[in-house]
């Protein structure tokens, strides 16, 4: 109890001193929707948190203004609206801008999984945005405003029952889904796919910061990887160069012999399409240990689902495999691979390394 006093007496002294200073006295980091948002300083200089420039209090909006693309040295967030069919629609994108960054330097977009924490999963980038002089950009996609179907199977499905389908087991990280009573309309409208919005934001950015790149390099963990690897399969066409999926809980096979969401039968995809959905340098990252005895993150389990495999390694080396004989058997080339990372569960911060090591440890 006498601790507790001490404590808000300090707390009461605090705001006490807070309130007779001189309101141009007191900085604040700019917003970047972390825990230092909340702190005071009384001098400038850079966040010891976020690194990022200290500024006084009152020089900036709470929320960024929509639309209005600045990137400052260090970490940040701008606002952008939703793409076609989605105007009404906004995506935060949190980034991270390095010390040396230049008008060559490439482009990370990094796909948050079902927490939509994209604040979190640009803060595991820091450090590499930092050593390879990485722009990064994780968009977040709230849950609100952008479901299951819109999110995790990247708008290609629209009216579905999917969550009246799908019941959570009690103390489990499983959701098991009744495909037999599963029903949707095709979303065959393009335009309307989340996967249109990466290029969109690279374009917005290069142009906002004057960069001089054609392509960007995109990472997704869990229902990051969902959207990913459902790119490569339909997206027609996209500035993503190389593209890691990373530890998905199911697949969306590149055959027209299942329904969609385990396959493609029906969907506004072609068996000659395949052949550039093949040439696409799609990397199935998966790690090791995110098996049987991984509890991390929700598993989906159904007839179709349990069909690929009985853990995320299992479904995502039996998609990679089967992809490949695909594939071969059409007569196409075939440019995916298959990484998998020694000793590593279902860890976005663990996975993150290991894309970063692939993608830009050249020695």
């Amino acid at each position: 109890m006498k601790n507790r006093i001490i404590f808000l007496s300090l707390i009461l002294l605090s705001l006490i001193i807070s309130s007779c200073q001189n309101k141009d006295e007191v900085y604040v980091c700019k917003p970047c929707n972390l825990e230092c948002d909340k702190l005071t300083f009384s001098e400038g200089g850079i966040c010891p948190h976020c690194k990022m420039e200290l500024i006084k209090k009152g020089d900036f909006s709470e929320e960024p203004a929509l639309n209005e693309i600045k990137i400052n040295e260090g970490s940040g967030a701008f606002l952008i609206e939703g793409g076609v069919g989605n105007e009404g629609k906004t995506i935060k994108v949190f980034y991270h801008r390095p010390k040396n960054f230049n008008s060559t330097s490439k482009v990370l977009i990094v796909i948050p999984g079902a927490g939509r924490n994209a604040d979190s999963y640009r803060d595991t980038w820091i450090a590499e945005s930092e050593e390879y002089s990485l722009l990064i950009l994780s968009p977040m996609y709230s849950n609100d405003e952008y479901g299951f179907e819109d999110y995790h199977l990247g708008g290609l499905i629209t009216n579905s029952n999917l969550k009246a389908n799908i019941e959570y087991i009690d103390n489990t990280n499983t959701a098991r889904l009744d495909e037999a009573m599963l029903n949707f309309k095709v979303n065959s409208n393009s335009n309307e796919w989340i996967f249109n919005d990466f290029d969109r934001l690279f374009d917005l950015v290069v142009n906002a910061v004057d960069l001089k790149q054609n392509s960007y390099d995109i990472f997704g963990h869990s229902a990051g990887g969902h959207i990913l690897h459902r790119l490569a399969i339909f997206q027609k066409s996209s500035k993503a160069n190389r593209i890691l999926a990373s530890n998905s809980s199911f697949y969306t096979l590149p055959t027209f012999e299942a329904d969609f969401p385990f396959g493609c039968k029906n969907m506004p995809i072609t068996q000659e399409s395949l052949k550039s959905t093949f040439k696409r340098r799609l990397v199935v990252l998966l790690g090791e240990l995110d098996n049987e005895n991984e509890t991390r993150g929700t598993f989906l389990q159904s007839k179709s689902a349990n069909e690929q495999g009985l853990h995320r390694l299992e479904r995502g080396t039996n998609f990679y495999n089967k992809s490949k004989a695909i594939a071969e058997e059409l007569g196409f080339g075939f440019n995916w691979e298959l990484v998998i990372v020694t000793n590593v569960g279902h860890d976005h911060l663990k996975m993150g390394d290991a894309a970063a090591n692939y993608l830009y440890n050249i020695d």
